[in-house]
C-alpha cells in the first residue's frame, strides 16, 4: 500500500511541475540542441506563438515547486489517513470478546471504585484502569470516554478508601497478545490484574454475582472494654471475648431489615432487606507488635456503609457502650443510632458466581469463575499491598483509635426510651454486665 501511495504522490508532482529532465532532440550545427516537440493530440491543437513572443504561464502553475510541495503535503496527509485506516482495520480483525478481569487494589487515596466522569478531582480506581486499557491497546480511545461502548460493569462499587483483593469486572476487549502483562505495565503497583477469563457474550459481572465476601481488618484493642482494658498496642484479645464477638456477629446471619445500617433506605423499602450467609471473626495475629483480627462476612449484596455499621455496632456492644438488645431493635422500623466503623479496614475479598458456574462452568466452552489457580497471587497481593497499608495507616493516622473516642457521644438508648414512653417495657442493657 505504501508503494502505491508514493507512486501516486510522484505522479502528482510531475503533473504540477513538468518533467525534471526534458528530452533533447537531434543536434543542429547552427542552432544547437532543440527540444523535442511532440505532435499535438487531436482536439487539443494550439496556434503557434509568434516569433519573439513571451509564452504565457498558467496562473495556477505560478507556484512552481511550491504548488508541488502543497500537492505532496496533501498526498502525504492522505497516506497517513490510509495508514491509520489500515491500523484500524488490523484492530478490527482482532477478536473482540467478552471477558472478566480479576482485580486487586489498595483503595487508599482513591474515591472508591466507580469512575466519576467529569469529576477529575475525585480520582477513582476505574480512572487508572481505563487509562491502562486504552494505552495497552485493548480498547479504542472512544471506549475509554464512554464505558458503555465496551459493556463495562463491576461487581461492587467499593467506597472511598476501601481495598479489594478479588474485584471482578466484565467488559469487551481486543484479545491482544500478552494482554495481562501489557495492562499491568500501564498500572501502578498497588493496582494489579490477577486473572482473566472468557465468559458468555451476555455476561454482566454485577447481575450474575450470587454473593460477595468482604473482610474487615481491625486492631483487637477495638474490643477492649471501656472500663477495664487499656486501648493500646499491648492489648491481646482473649478467647472468651473472641467467642462473645462471634456470638454477636452470628446474629446478623439470615434475612433482616438493614435500613438502620445505611442512610439510603427507609424502613419499609423492600430493598432494605438483605440476606447474610455468614459472618465471623478469625483468630487474631500480630503484625509489627500490634495485634489484628479479621472479620469476614458473606452476603448476597450490601448497601452503602452496611458492613462498616454492622462492625461498628458489635464493637459498641463489646466495649460496653450499647446493649446487646440493640441488634434486635435495629431490625425494626424505629430509627437506631448505629455507629459506622472506619473505612480503612474494609476489603472486598471475593465474589461468587455459583449459578453461572453450574450452567456454563462445565459446558466445554467456558471456564468456571472460581479463581482457584489465582489464589496464590491474591494472597500475595494482600500481604504486599493491602495489609501493610492498613497497618501503616492505622499507626500513622490512628483512625480506629480516634473513632473509638466518638462512641460515647452516640445515644444508643434513644429507641428504648421512646418505647418506654409509649408504654412498652424498655429492654435491659445486657451488654453492660461485663
Amino acid at each position: 500500500m505504501a508503494i502505491r501511495v508514493v507512486r501516486a504522490a510522484a505522479g502528482a508532482v510531475r503533473r504540477a511541475c513538468g518533467p525534471c529532465s526534458p528530452s533533447l532532440g537531434p543536434r543542429s550545427p547552427s542552432l544547437g540542441p532543440r527540444l523535442l516537440r511532440l505532435p499535438p493530440m487531436a482536439g487539443n491543437v494550439e496556434a503557434p506563438a509568434p516569433v519573439g513572443a513571451r509564452p504565457e504561464r498558467d496562473p495556477k502553475a505560478r507556484g512552481g515547486w511550491r504548488g508541488g510541495a502543497r500537492i505532496w503535503e496533501e498526498t502525504e496527509q492522505q497516506a497517513k489517513k490510509l495508514r491509520s485506516a489500515s491500523d484500524a482495520e488490523q484492530h478490527r480483525k482482532l477478536p473482540k470478546r467478552k471477558i472478566v478481569l480479576l482485580m486487586g487494589y489498595s483503595g487508599k487515596g482513591y474515591h472508591g471504585m466507580q469512575r466519576n466522569v467529569g469529576s477529575s478531582q475525585f480520582k477513582t480506581i476505574e480512572d487508572d484502569l481505563v487509562s491502562a486499557l486504552v494505552r495497552s491497546g485493548c480498547i479504542p480511545e472512544n471506549h475509554g470516554e464512554d464505558m458503555r461502548k465496551m459493556s463495562f460493569q463491576r461487581c461492587a462499587r467499593t467506597d472511598k478508601g476501601v481495598s479489594a483483593a478479588g474485584q471482578v469486572v466484565s467488559l469487551k476487549v481486543w484479545l491482544i497478545d500478552d494482554i495481562l502483562e501489557k495492562i499491568n505495565g500501564h498500572l501502578p503497583p498497588h493496582i494489579r490484574i490477577l486473572g482473566l477469563k472468557r465468559v458468555t457474550g451476555g455476561f454482566n459481572s454485577k447481575n450474575k454475582c450470587d454473593a460477595r465476601t468482604y473482610l474487615y481488618m481491625l486492631p483487637t484493642f477495638a474490643f477492649a472494654h471501656k472500663d477495664h482494658d487499656v486501648q493500646d498496642e499491648s492489648y491481646r484479645l482473649s478467647a472468651d471475648t473472641l467467642r462473645r464477638v462471634n456470638a454477636l456477629l452470628a446474629c446478623y446471619k439470615g434475612t433482616h431489615n438493614f435500613h438502620n445500617f445505611t442512610s439510603q433506605k427507609g424502613p419499609r423499602e423492600a430493598s432494605a432487606r438483605r440476606y447474610i450467609l455468614d459472618m465471623f471473626c478469625e483468630e487474631p495475629f500480630v503484625r509489627e507488635g500490634m495485634e489484628f483480627a479479621v472479620i469476614k462476612v458473606k452476603g448476597q449484596s450490601f448497601m452503602t456503609h452496611q458492613i462498616r455499621k454492622m462492625v461498628g455496632l458489635v464493637v459498641a456492644v463489646i466495649k460496653g457502650y450499647a446493649p446487646e438488645s440493640l441488634l434486635e431493635r435495629s431490625w425494626g422500623e424505629a430509627k437506631v443510632d448505629v455507629p459506622k466503623a472506619p473505612g480503612l479496614g474494609l476489603v472486598l475479598e471475593r465474589v461468587h458466581f455459583d449459578k453461572y458456574n453450574q450452567r456454563f462452568g462445565n459446558d466445554g466452552l467456558h471456564e468456571p469463575l472460581d479463581w482457584t489457580q489465582e489464589e496464590a497471587g491474591v494472597a500475595a497481593f494482600k500481604e504486599q499491598h493491602i495489609y501493610p497499608t492498613i497497618i501503616s495507616t492505622e499507626r500513622q493516622e490512628r483512625s480506629m483509635a480516634r473513632w473509638l473516642g466518638t462512641l460515647p457521644v452516640h445515644d444508643f438508648d434513644a429507641t428504648a426510651h421512646a418505647a418506654a414512653g409509649l408504654g412498652a417495657k424498655a429492654p435491659s442493657p445486657l451488654g453492660d454486665s461485663d
